[in-house]
């Protein structure tokens, strides 16, 4: 079963790739994004990983001068996504959109390189490229100097629609914004994607920063959706931290400086944020300095930096605590909002599952993180290579064929194999 599921995600990459870089699924994301990028060459580097460098290097090729690596690369034209690039109109020489992801870069690259090293010389000027985009957050999106670092768009977090984003949400109008047709519900469930109401709030923000002229150091300001997102900067400290090692080992001190000091600071910001109610961290609405009681995998993320050890041990109990036929629910079953097939209220994504049990396991937490990833790969062995999954039946959800999906079953295969011995049958 390992072999076939290997061969099977490796095929899943290579359909998707498109020379320089990867598209998530044909149809439903014709493009290049952001941390799908990312993440895929963490899965290419298992049978390519000069090709795995490529895929970040073309996402970097795309920076812009102020350091912003946007979600989308618009690098052919294809009529079959909305917003496209007359939407965003950010006046790039290859038209990209004006928000940003999770910048998971820094650890995916030291990851490929703890492989591959061979091809450090090669990734060193990522290195300068991975800092500047670390120093445009926290300089446009924490203007006070709180250590952490707030999302002005859902889009941004990669969790388009979690419930953590409804009240902070509702902030934002509906009205005014230009009649637009989606793409998204041709091409899977519409009882599986975000709402309409929530699609017109985020093409307002589109509209909203376009009109600043996607002048990135005014749009934290102008937006009144600013949440501080625990999995966001969870995501960020850990790539600072990794690019700091990197860095050190490449003769670049004042780039690990930069970056262990970002982290730090992160770190310790971070601890504001913990419920111990609720035994995970949570979101933050910035507009109003409240946290958001809103139990999400977002929470659960901070695993993924190095916090404390009791609280490793507290986030494992609560997974354990969902009671799950599959982990990790991206929001908490039995509580407000939980929708087990609509996107990210509830269904299982391997992303997140691979960035937790990766946190976990480095915790010490090594029964829960074994059990995320049986739980992983039981999902691909009976419902295949989905976008997500339920977690209650494992149905597949959304696109098909996914390329991070695969990605990280050949991510998971290889810590199984560590790990498990070789029983890592699904």
């Amino acid at each position: 079963m390992t072999q076939a599921l290997h061969k099977l995600a490796t095929d899943i990459l290579q359909i998707n790739d498109r020379g320089s870089y990867t598209v998530p699924t044909k149809g439903l994301y014709p493009f290049q994004w952001n941390w799908d990028s990312c993440l895929t060459a963490l899965g290419q580097r298992h049978f390519d990983p000069a090709r795995a460098l490529t895929e970040i290097e073309t996402l970097f090729a795309h920076q812009w001068p102020c350091g912003m690596v946007p979600h989308i690369i618009f690098h052919l034209r294809d009529e079959g996504y909305f917003p496209g690039p007359d939407v965003w109109d950010c006046g790039r020489p290859v038209p990209t959109s004006g928000i940003t992801q999770p910048p998971v870069a820094g650890f995916a690259l030291r990851r490929l390189l703890d492989s591959a090293p061979d091809l450090r010389m090669r990734a060193r000027p990522l290195l300068d490229r991975i800092t500047a985009w670390h120093r445009w957050f926290h300089a446009t999106r924490d203007p006070k100097g709180t250590g952490l670092v707030a999302l002005i768009h859902p889009w941004e977090s990669g969790r388009d629609n979690s419930v953590d984003w409804d009240v902070p949400f509702e902030r934002v109008p509906t009205s005014g914004i230009a009649p637009y047709t989606r793409r998204d519900t041709q091409h899977a469930d519409p009882a599986h994607r975000p709402t309409k109401d929530q699609y017109d709030r985020y093409i307002w923000l589109v509209e909203r920063f376009r009109g600043l002229g996607w002048a990135t150091e005014k749009l934290h300001d102008a937006s009144p959706f600013q949440v501080v997102d625990p999995g966001f900067n969870a995501i960020l400290i850990r790539s600072c931290l990794d690019l700091a090692d990197l860095a050190e080992d490449l003769g670049a001190p004042d780039i690990a400086a930069a970056n262990r000091g970002f982290a730090h600071a992160g770190l310790q910001a971070l601890e504001h944020l913990w419920s111990e109610a609720r035994g995970q961290y949570l979101c933050l609405d910035r507009t109003t300095g409240a946290l958001i009681d809103s139990p999400s995998s977002g929470g659960l993320l901070p695993v993924f930096a190095p916090i404390p050890q009791d609280k490793a041990a507290r986030i494992a109990a609560t997974i354990d605590g969902h009671g799950t036929q599959y982990r990790v629910a991206s929001h908490a079953p039995g509580t407000p909002g939980f929708d087990a097939q609509r996107y990210w209220r509830g269904p299982v994504w391997l992303v997140v599952n691979y960035m937790i049990a990766d946190g976990l396991d480095r915790a010490g937490e090594s029964a829960a993180a074994i059990a995320i990833t049986r739980s992983s790969l039981d999902l691909i062995g009976s419902s295949g290579f989905a976008e997500y999954y339920d977690p209650l039946t494992g149905q597949p959800l959304g696109g098909g064929q996914f390329t991070w999906t695969a990605a990280m079953v050949l991510e998971f295969l290889s810590g199984a194999r560590r790990s498990m011995g070789n029983d890592t049958s699904a």
